[in-house]
């Protein structure tokens, strides 16, 4: 009787706890905070985790410009990934066709992590206009694309990501005050 009580102890336990995590898996949890003169709020992947779209914001620009970024893990490892640097890869958000600045490629657990750049742009003009953009497809994908001498599978194992951006305006909001914060201190 003892061991039928533990056994589902145990069950209703993992039970929970894989509950409480699949909640938790759903949520849209923003990073907000600052290095030194840099601050930057951050929200993770959903297809991978770990791979960020990040809204960084400088006190060297006043606060007023954020610099658009994301992060992408790959597990391929073509002996030629490092030629990427610098160079403009397709991609697609929410199906448009652009491309992104590789900005970093860095050995990260069995694979690569690359860094790539939207652009930069006047605060809040982008913010409300990227939140307006999400609203109005109910998601912010970006895939990475094939384009002239450039095979996206060759470089990417997983070439698409989506990112929940219902908090987008109040994080990178936050993002702002921390680093108007931060510039007002140094004066």
């Amino acid at each position: 009787m003892r061991q039928l009580l533990l056994i589902l102890s145990v069950h209703l336990f993992l039970f929970l706890v894989l509950f409480a995590y699949h909640a938790q898996a759903g949520e849209e949890e923003w990073t907000i905070d600052r290095l030194e003169t840099l601050s930057y709020a951050r929200v993770s992947g959903e297809v991978t985790h770990g791979d960020n779209l990040n809204f960084w914001i400088r006190t060297q620009d006043n606060c007023e410009t954020v610099y658009n970024t994301f992060t992408v893990y790959t597990y391929e490892k073509p002996g030629d990934i490092k030629q990427l640097l610098n160079k403009n890869i397709p991609i697609k958000i929410n199906g448009a066709e652009i491309t992104a600045s590789v900005q970093d490629i860095a050995p990260f657990l069995m694979g690569y992590r690359v860094h790539l750049s939207l652009g930069s742009y006047p605060i809040k003009e982008y913010i409300y206009f990227l939140k307006k953009f999400y609203d109005e497809f109910q998601k912010y994908e970006i895939e990475i694309v094939d384009g002239l001498n450039f095979t996206a599978a060759k470089y990417f194992d997983i070439r698409s990501n989506n990112w929940k951006l219902d908090k987008l305006v109040p994080s990178v909001l936050e993002a702002n005050k921390l680093c108007r914060e931060f510039s007002h201190k140094k004066l």
